[in-house]
C-alpha cells in the first residue's frame, strides 16, 4: 500500500526521472507532470518525456502511469514579453510550481517532486530555490537529488533504464537567457510578476492540460 501520493515534475532529461524513481522506491504513489514548452522546443522533448514516464510506470504497483501534459509555451511567451530577461528561468519555475500545486490538489497528493541538483542550472542556487519555493504554500517541494552530483545521478539512471531515453537527441528549450539571475531576490521577482496575470496563466494551463495514461513496456 502506498504511503501517500506525490506529483513528479519530469522533463525527460536525466535528473527528474531519477528523483521520481527514488520516491517510488520509498513506496509513494506517483503521478507525473510534463511542461510542454512548444514553440520554444519541439515534439521530440514531449515524446522523450512520455517514454521516460512509460519506463517509470514499470516500477509502480499498477505497472502503468498517469501523465499530465501542461501547455507551458504561452507562459514563457508572457514572461519574455513582460519581465526582465535575466529572471526568465526563476519565473518559469515559479509558474511550474503553481500549476503543479493545483494538479497535486486535484490528485490529493502530498508533495511536489523535482529533479533539481544544487548548482546544476543557474536557477538551482540555494537563493533561487528559496525564491521559487515562495511561489506556493501549503505543499512541500521535495528535491531528492539536491546533494548528489551528476555522476551519481547518471549511475542511478543507468540502473533503472531511463538514461538511454534521456540522452536521446531532443531540441532544448530556447528560452534561458545568456546571463540568468543566479541570486534572485523575492522583491524583484514579486515586482516582475506584477506584469503578469498569474491567475489567468494558471487557469489557462489547467484548461489546456491533457492527461495521458501510459502502459508499461512489459508484457
Amino acid at each position: 500500500m502506498a504511503k501517500g501520493k506525490v506529483v513528479c515534475l519530469v522533463s525527460g532529461g536525466i535528473d527528474s526521472p531519477v528523483a521520481a524513481w527514488l520516491m517510488i522506491r520509498k513506496g509513494y504513489g506517483s503521478v507525473f507532470v510534463f511542461y510542454d514548452n512548444q514553440p520554444f522546443t519541439d515534439e521530440t522533448t514531449r515524446q522523450r518525456a512520455i517514454d521516460v514516464v512509460k519506463k517509470l510506470g514499470e516500477f509502480l504497483p499498477e505497472n502503468s502511469a498517469k501523465l499530465y501534459v501542461v501547455p507551458h509555451g504561452e507562459d514563457l511567451a508572457d514572461i519574455l514579453r513582460n519581465c526582465p530577461r535575466k529572471l526568465t528561468c526563476v519565473l518559469c519555475r515559479r509558474m511550474m510550481y503553481r500549476v503543479g500545486k493545483e494538479i497535486a490538489r486535484m490528485e490529493k497528493a502530498d508533495a511536489i517532486v523535482t529533479g533539481e541538483i544544487i548548482g546544476e542550472q543557474a536557477s538551482q542556487t540555494l537563493r533561487n530555490l528559496r525564491v521559487e519555493n515562495s511561489a506556493v504554500n501549503g505543499i512541500p517541494i521535495l528535491r531528492p537529488l539536491l546533494g548528489l552530483d551528476k555522476q551519481e545521478v547518471e549511475k542511478i539512471a543507468r540502473k533503472i533504464g531511463t538514461f538511454e531515453i534521456s540522452i536521446r537527441r531532443a531540441l532544448c528549450c530556447s528560452v534561458p537567457p545568456k546571463k540568468p539571475r543566479t541570486f534572485a531576490g523575492i522583491k524583484e521577482v514579486a515586482d516582475a510578476e506584477k506584469n503578469l496575470d498569474i491567475d489567468h496563466m494558471v487557469n489557462r494551463d489547467l484548461k489546456g492540460t491533457t492527461i495521458i495514461y501510459i502502459g508499461s513496456s512489459k508484457g
